[in-house]
Formats: C-alpha cells, structure tokens, sequence
C-alpha cells in the first residue's frame, strides 16, 4: 500500500479502532488459479492474532499450507472530497478531487484449525463480539441453539487463525491540507450524511500541533 509520510498512522489504538469498525476483511493469496479473495469475518484476539472461520467447503484450506503467507486487508471509513469544500477554492481553484479513507494491510501466516473445541470458541467469540454491538439487551449465544444443530454447523466450517507479520496502515483524511480547507472538508462531509468520516477527520485536524 502506498503511503506517504503525512497518512502513515502509527498510532496502536487508532489502527485497532480502524479494525474493530471494519471486521469484514479481505483475505488475498496466489492460489493454484491464480489470485483468490475471501471476504471473511475476522477478530483480533488477545495474542494479536486474528481468528475466524471459513466454510469447509471453501478450498482456501486446500490450496494453503500452514504457515503459508496471506495478504489481510480491512477498509474503515471513505468518501469522495469535492475542491468546493474548500474555503481557499474561492482565491485561486488549484484543487482537485480526492477520496479520504482509512485502511490497514496485514501480512500474516496463516494456520487452519479442525478440532470442534477450536471451532466452537472461534464462533462463539466472533458472535459474542457482535452480539453485544446489535443485541446488548439480549444477546444471542451458541448455547440458544439445539446442541445437534451447532454441532452440525461446527462440522461444517474451518477455524483459522493469522499471524500477523507486518502491519501497514494509512489514515488519508486532509492532513496535507491547510486548517480552514480541512475543516471545510469536514462541515461538507457532516452535511453529506457521513458523519463518521467527518469525525475521524476533525480528530486529526484538533490533534495538529498550535498553527498546524
């Protein structure tokens, strides 16, 4: 991933918040075919590692040993930043589109896992995860369901977990823009609905150094 110094984000926190708000990650390899993509659920767990599942019928645990090296990719927010956002746009028009977003690159080794034990906590602790997020109240857990058909289920997927090797992530959101352009990117984007992009941006544009 392309990065110029100004979008790198090294901040820990800020690159787990980027992952957190993007679960639904892109998981690339050379296969025997050439290039495959899977778009899978994945969790960071408390070693760093990430942990989901696939569905055993998916060849992905076919066509990769353990150990072998996957490209992880996870999109947080974006938008499209119009130059009329631009307060300065009015003096001399030297401004052309961009898009903001937030993105992070994991290079990791991946290890798929057969045993139910395995599976049963990788599902259970993918659902905990989001069930807490859409259903605090009432949460639903593995256990509501009958004991045959969880174990059905569970025969039918492949945990898997990643390693991660190298971590690249870029929060591209207007730092290369003066302060009253940024913010003018920000207002627009908050009157367009995209609120969560526009928050990201003005929590980089108030954490720039007096003058910034």
């Amino acid at each position: 991933m392309y990065i110029p110094e100004h979008f790198r984000e090294t901040d820990p926190a800020e690159i787990a918040a980027i992952m957190e708000g993007a679960p639904l990650a892109v998981v690339v390899y050379q296969g025997p075919d050439g290039l495959a993509a899977h778009h899978l659920p994945l969790m960071a767990g408390p070693d760093g590692r990430l942990m989901g599942h696939i569905a055993l019928a998916n060849d992905m645990h076919r066509e990769l040993a353990d150990g072998a090296e996957v490209l992880v990719i996870l999109r947080g927010v974006d938008g499209y930043i119009s130059p009329n956002s631009y307060p300065s746009k009015r003096d001399h028009h030297r401004h052309v589109p961009t898009w903001n977003y937030q993105a992070v690159h994991i290079t990791a080794n991946v290890a798929f896992v057969h045993d139910t034990p395995s599976k049963h906590r990788a599902v259970a602790l993918l659902t905990r995860l989001h069930e807490r997020q859409v259903n605090p109240d009432a949460p639903w857990k593995m256990a509501d369901a009958p004991p045959d058909y969880v174990a059905d289920m569970l025969g039918k997927i492949v945990a898997l977990t990643l390693t991660p090797t190298r971590v690249l992530a870029k929060s591209k959101l207007s730092q290369n823009r003066d302060a009253p352009d940024a913010q003018g990117a920000v207002d627009d984007l908050a009157q367009r609905d995209q609120g969560a992009l526009a928050a990201k941006m003005q929590a980089k544009l108030q954490a720039r150094p007096s003058g910034g």
